[in-house]
């Protein structure tokens, strides 16, 4: 066979042709990407030759779009991918599209690698994003990775090629994800880069406000924002930034701060303006009085407006001598007119303390000056308490009863049990502090003062008492013809113990006992029976005998008892 070959070299050449071909067959494996050439056009499919005799068609589709050949035409050669050498019609099944993807993958994948930008086409819409076309291979884009802000309309995105950033790639698994917005992101900072090195703090440029928010408004510098912060605004106080400015409005503002590692530009109106504050303490003199207007209020005062960029507060403590523990509002509104005293001002921090109580009389003062100490007055009960009762007055002030002036007699913890809310009392006027805001009243001073009209009782007196309480203990008496009351113990009732019984006593019954002590100003008086009975038997021993005479004591106090009988008769 070897020597026909050698014979015949026409044969030796269809030998090499067909050895060649059966190479090229083999060559060809499910699974890669091959060249093949058109060899003809049918309606929508293109027939492609792959070799080794072997044909396979591809639909036109997988040959138009974005970023792909051009028009399809016989004797074109391009790359395919063979999902199968031969099917049951004895053709490939190839792919043109699964050949760009497999190429594609080779390219993403050094792309990602170096962090370079890939150029794709968003062309349709999925659940969470969009997906993009990378030229064959199929890459996710989540939603939130479209824009630096939220997009709410994608469509003039659509069909554009544009450049992405590779986040994560799994060959295996093939999924690719990208995202638009860290390259919008890494050119919008290329570009804030350039332009925040060409501003400086101080300088006053033109913006125009792009944003407001609850506490300032954006300002676009020309392709970079700054924060107008809402106290920056004016001098006077800025409830909401809507009240300065307006959306697409262009204002003078000066660079206050610049940061440039964020490339955070803080911006100032106000700083264009006089201070206001400068040489306040002349304009507004301790003491001075003078109107503004109510600009805020909050639980610990309110705010008012002297003049626009200045504000004073008052406390919720200088609002009203009386209202203590009343919220502000219900003291004064918003955009009322009120006047006002200057208490203090702190042109470094900047505050102003007002007065509002400073303005209207002390209470207190007109109180004293109506009342003076000693006048009677008349007023409601308003509290009562372990130590007394409030009484309110004249002015909207509270004068208090203390437990010790409200009876000279009774125990002040007895007598307060007969008030109650409500009940009118009549008292007297003890005292007023007017620095304290305190007024000390009396009710029992309005009966008078029984020791000071006692007249003159001294002790070893001889007085008539009317029972007005018996008690185990002893007796509860009164002074005849005085006001006085005293209590006397039961040891003090009679000489001999077995006469120290109060029941032997009934109420309004009257005795003779003899005063102890009387301390008008410790306001004090003690009588005794037994003392008198004690002193009376002195007497009798020295005018009628003695134990040495030989007269018994019954004899002595005979004799004492009929001479005093004797001169009753006379």
């Amino acid at each position: 066979m070897s020597a026909g070959l050698n014979a015949n070299p026409a044969a030796r050449e269809d030998f090499a042709a067909l050895l060649e071909e059966s190479f090229l067959q083999h060559e060809i494996t499910e699974g890669s990407v091959v060249k093949g050439t058109v060899v003809g056009i049918e309606k929508d499919v293109a027939v492609i030759d792959i070799g080794a005799k072997t044909e396979g068609r591809v639909p036109l589709k997988e040959f138009t779009g974005p970023g792909r050949e051009g028009e399809l035409k016989v004797g074109d050669e391009v790359e395919v991918y063979v999902d199968r050498i031969e099917n049951a019609l004895g053709e490939a099944v190839i792919s043109r599209d699964k050949a760009r993807r497999e190429e594609s993958w080779v390219k993403l994948e050094k792309a990602f690698e170096a962090n370079e930008r890939v150029t794709g086409t968003i062309f349709n819409q999925v659940k969470g994003g969009y997906t993009v076309d990378l030229d064959g291979a199929v890459a996710f884009l989540p939603r939130s990775q479209v824009d630096i802000r939220p997009v709410r309309d994608v469509t003039p995105l659509l069909g554009t090629p544009q450049p992405f950033q590779i986040l994560k790639m799994d060959r295996r698994r093939g999924n690719i994800v990208v995202s638009r917005r860290t390259v919008l992101e890494e050119s919008r900072a290329e570009q804030r880069s350039e332009l925040v090195a060409n501003l400086e703090e101080g300088q006053v440029i033109d913006g125009v406000v792009k944003n407001i928010t609850e506490y300032g408004a954006f300002v676009d510098l020309g392709g970079i924002d700054g924060l107008l912060h809402v106290t920056d605004m004016a001098w006077r106080r800025v409830n909401h930034p809507s009240e300065v400015v307006t959306i697409g409005q262009t204002v003078k503002v000066k660079i206050i701060k610049i940061n440039h590692e964020t490339h955070r530009i803080s911006l100032g109106i106000k700083q264009l303006l006089a201070d206001p504050w400068e040489g306040i303490a002349a304009r507004y003199p301790e003491g001075a009085k003078l109107k503004g207007r109510v600009t805020n209020i909050t639980d610990y005062g309110a705010f008012v407006e002297l003049e626009p960029g200045i504000e004073g507060l008052i406390h919720v403590s200088e609002m009203s001598w009386t209202k203590k523990n009343v919220h502000p509002g219900k003291i004064v509104s918003t955009s009322q007119e009120v006047e006002v005293q200057i208490l203090e001002v702190d042109s470094v921090k900047r505050r102003i303390s007002l007065g509002l109580k400073q303005t209207l009389q002390n209470p207190w003062d007109a109180f004293a000056e109506k009342h003076p100490v000693g006048s009677e007055v008349e007023g409601e009960v308003k509290n009562k308490t372990e130590f007394g009762l409030f009484i309110g007055l004249e002015g909207d002030v509270d004068g208090m009863v203390h437990l010790s002036d409200l009876d000279w007699n009774r125990p002040g913890e007895q007598v307060i049990e007969e008030f109650k809310k409500g009940d009118m009392v009549r008292a007297q006027v003890l005292d007023v502090d007017v620095e304290k805001e305190r007024i000390s009243l009396g009710v029992k001073q309005l009966g008078g003062d029984p020791f000071a009209e006692a007249g003159e009782i001294k002790k070893g007196q001889i007085v008539t008492c009317e029972v007005v309480e018996v008690k185990d203990s002893g007796l509860e008496v009164k002074l005849v013809d005085t006001d006085m009351q005293t209590f006397i113990r039961r040891a003090e009732l009679a000489r001999d113990r077995g006469d120290q019984r109060p029941e032997r006593f009934a109420t309004g019954e009257k005795f003779d006992a003899r005063v102890v002590q009387f301390d008008r100003k410790a306001r004090r008086v003690q009588v005794s029976i037994k003392a008198l009975e004690v002193a009376e038997e002195r007497e009798a021993m020295a005018q009628f005998g003695s134990a040495d005479s030989g007269a018994s004591l019954g004899d002595i106090l005979g004799a004492a008892f009929n001479k005093k009988k004797g001169g009753d008769e006379e």
